[in-house]
């Protein structure tokens, strides 16, 4: 489908699905968004659902200013995928034993690692920048700062709620590994350490919602923004760059005889902040669970634990900020989900994955999501499917 434009207070809300399906809630923070003084665009993606104060699968490009909320508090959260030389011929018919192994080398959860890790000990990883970005911590904010510590040892590790681990297979029989994670707990102080403070402008006092707090081009509390904003998003890209290392280093390991061998790796954050250009205006653009899906630009779309997932190029399409979704998107919120699902639904729902199946991971059961395949024919004129992948083996947090 194309875009619907509904029309807003300072610019049109392109939505590329049907607004009938969308939760009032979540229409009325588009609405909210469109208000904004700063504001010169909003695109709205098919995965579009509630959240704090900006919905999540949201574009909003702004001139002169940004909204911490817009971007989210797992700032730089996004996905990692690299197709491997093995294929679904090489896989034990059993599968927990390499679950387990994954599990035991990347902490899920409020886990984390016993000492930091040591990326010269990473196989294959470019630990070229690493001392600079750390040297760099020294210049987030105060309120931060005693976290160095636990953030050294998050790093390399899961988290909770939708992040996940997988082994998938795609319709060719090549076996793939993906990820899903962000900055971990550092990224989410700073944010909310930020929001607070752009709560407390003057120039954010007269807003519809206190969440939609932005801050200003020109001013200290917009660079201290930008200056942690860019450490938290770097943080996340390492984040994922060093738990892709701990897999391979699995995946060689259980498969020595095979000698796998691996792509170069697809990357792409899906909360973020980006400096891009278009109609002649230089914008800061934020993408809140929508990932940049530019002319021949890679990137990952996934489902649920039980659905599988999209590669994707995009196409580059400027009516959508160059952009698409990040996922399928929730139809229910965590609390909905384990009302209406039980353990036995998620076990169905699961079948053939070699996942957890108990009440801790029930909120996200599968029928909590969009169906991925409706989602991506949503925006067929912003992505172009390149490989589909099914997950035979999914962690996590």
């Amino acid at each position: 489908m194309s875009y619907v434009e509904m029309p807003g207070a300072k610019v049109p809300i392109r939505m590329w699905t049907d607004p009938a399906t969308v939760e009032d809630v979540a229409l009325q923070q588009l609405r909210n968004v469109a208000t904004l003084p700063w504001i010169k665009g909003l695109a709205v993606m098919p995965d579009v659902h509630f959240g704090k104060g900006a919905t999540v699968g949201s574009v909003i490009a702004m001139q002169g200013a940004v909204c911490p909320a817009a971007v989210g508090v797992d700032i730089g959260c996004g996905m990692s995928a690299v197709r491997t030389s093995l294929t679904a011929n090489d896989l034990p018919g059993d599968l927990s034993r390499l679950r387990s192994k994954i599990e035991q080398a990347i902490p899920v959860g409020r886990g984390m690692h016993d000492d930091p890790v040591d990326p010269g000990r990473l196989h294959g990883f470019a630990a070229a920048g690493w001392d600079d970005f750390w040297g760099r911590f020294g210049g987030v904010a105060d309120a931060v700062k005693f976290r160095q510590e636990r953030a050294t040892k998050q790093m390399g590790t899961l988290g909770s709620g939708n992040h996940f681990v997988e082994v998938c297979t795609d319709t060719t029989g090549s076996v793939w590994l993906m990820l899903h994670s962000g900055s971990r707990n550092i990224g989410k102080e700073l944010a909310e350490f930020h929001i607070g403070v752009a709560q407390k402008l003057p120039h954010n006092q007269g807003l519809v919602d206190r969440d939609l707090a932005v801050f200003i081009a020109e001013t200290p509390q917009m660079a201290a923004y930008r200056n942690d904003l860019f450490w938290a998003q770097e943080y996340a890209k390492y984040n994922r760059t060093v738990m892709m290392a701990l897999l391979k280093d699995v995946i060689r390991k259980e498969f020595r005889k095979a000698k796998p061998t691996f792509e170069p790796e697809i990357s792409a954050h899906h909360n973020y902040v980006a400096e891009e250009r278009y109609d002649g205006m230089d914008l800061l653009v934020t993408r809140k669970g929508a990932i940049r899906a530019g002319s021949g630009e890679y990137g990952i779309i996934p489902g649920s634990m039980g659905t599988g997932s999209y590669i994707v190029k995009g196409l580059g399409n400027e009516k959508a900020f160059n952009s698409a979704s990040h996922g399928a998107g929730r139809r229910m919120s965590r609390n909905a989900a384990k009302r209406r699902f039980s353990t036995k639904d998620l076990e169905e729902q699961t079948r053939g994955v070699e996942c957890r199946k108990d009440s801790g991971v029930v909120d996200e059961i599968p029928g909590a999501y969009k169906p991925i395949e409706r989602v991506i024919d949503q925006q067929r004129d912003l992505v172009e499917v390149v490989a589909k992948l099914k997950q035979v083996v999914c962690v996590k947090g």
